[in-house]
């Protein structure tokens, strides 16, 4: 259900744009340069997992901000350590003289996340952006979201400052078998989602699912089957695991925690700055290189490895950093 993307080239901001496939709900880490994704995708985005406020991490936030004023919208956003202050800062850098008479329900809710809890405080357009506190407490475990169709869950690194890394796991995946419908005599459709959409709340078997189809005559015919009968035609996996890794000095700390977030993971998206050669420089900017990238990809059982996070410095010889981290993921 879901597919995953980088938003720019690896020379570019990072950020990745995670998209639902059937439904218009997407989520996005890091909130570089946005600039590629139109308006139609961005306003998809109910989640954002920022990792750290430097600025090529964090100056799509006003892009965006600007895009939803005026939309009945709630964005929620996670971040480490500092995360509500600098959010502040920039709501706070433009003027909300007007924005009382806005009927839209426009609202960012936000997170900090810290080493031992959270912080939330909620910022409603039409009151200026007033900070309003919502809870504080504990984390669960690393998770910082959970809903019906998915987990992601973070993990603190060392970049001199706070950083988090990200992992988005789909509950499970239900795919439809074709082949099994046309031997029940069933119709593809529209109908298959609220197949999907039971099947993802654990309903019991004898909840009846609509079938609407037409008829070649253009004639809408309209039976019920009960969902434990219509199981036959879906094949269920496990979901699709997504780990995103930005920003991190190779310290023994770091590694383990990127580990635990690539985990066998279906796809990786990690930084790769600098060449390994560079690797002093690599420590000193807190950056990974794009071997140790590769080899923390194929030690975490990875299946697919997506470096991003070029140092401009190789853009004269764009493919090394990607040759480097791909020879050391196939070890």
């Amino acid at each position: 259900m879901y597919s995953a993307a980088l938003i720019n080239d690896p020379f570019g901001d990072p950020g990745v744009y995670v998209e639902c496939k059937y439904r218009r709900a997407s989520l996005l880490f890091d909130l570089g340069d946005l600039h590629r994704l139109p308006p139609r995708k961005l306003l998809k985005i109910g989640y954002i997992f920022v990792s750290h406020t430097h600025m090529d991490h964090f100056i799509g936030f006003d892009q965006l901000l600007r895009l939803c004023l005026g939309r009945d919208k709630h964005l929620h956003l996670f971040g480490p350590s500092g995360f509500l202050e600098r959010l502040e800062h920039k709501l706070a850098a433009y003027t909300w003289n007007l924005v009382e008479n806005y009927e839209n329900d426009f609202a960012i809710i936000a997170t900090e996340i810290h080493p031992r809890g959270r912080t939330v405080r909620r910022y409603d357009c039409r009151t200026a952006f007033r900070p309003e506190p919502l809870e504080a407490g504990p984390a669960a475990d690393g998770v910082l979201v959970e809903t019906r169709f998915f987990t992601v869950s973070g993990v603190f690194l060392d970049h001199r400052i706070p950083c988090l890394a990200f992992r988005f796991e789909e509950r499970r995946r239900f795919n439809i078998l074709k082949t099994v419908l046309v031997e029940m005599g069933l119709p593809t459709g529209a109908w298959l989602m609220t197949l999907k959409e039971h099947l993802v709340n654990g309903d019991p078997d004898e909840t009846p699912v609509q079938i609407r189809s037409r008829d070649p005559l253009g004639r809408i015919e309209e039976t019920w089957r009960p969902l434990g009968e219509l199981k036959a035609a879906v094949k269920v996996s496990p979901g699709f695991k997504i780990g995103y890794v930005t920003d991190a000095a190779y310290s023994p700390e770091n590694r383990a925690a990127i580990l635990g977030v690539a985990d066998q993971a279906d796809m990786l998206f990690i930084e790769t700055t600098f060449l390994d050669e560079d690797a002093e420089t690599a420590a000193r900017k807190y950056h990974l290189t794009a071997r140790q990238a590769g080899t923390l990809a194929r030690e975490a059982r990875a299946k697919r490895l997506l470096p991003f996070h070029f140092s401009p410095k190789y853009k004269r010889t764009p493919d090394a950093l990607a040759a480097e981290a791909r020879a050391a993921f196939r070890g």
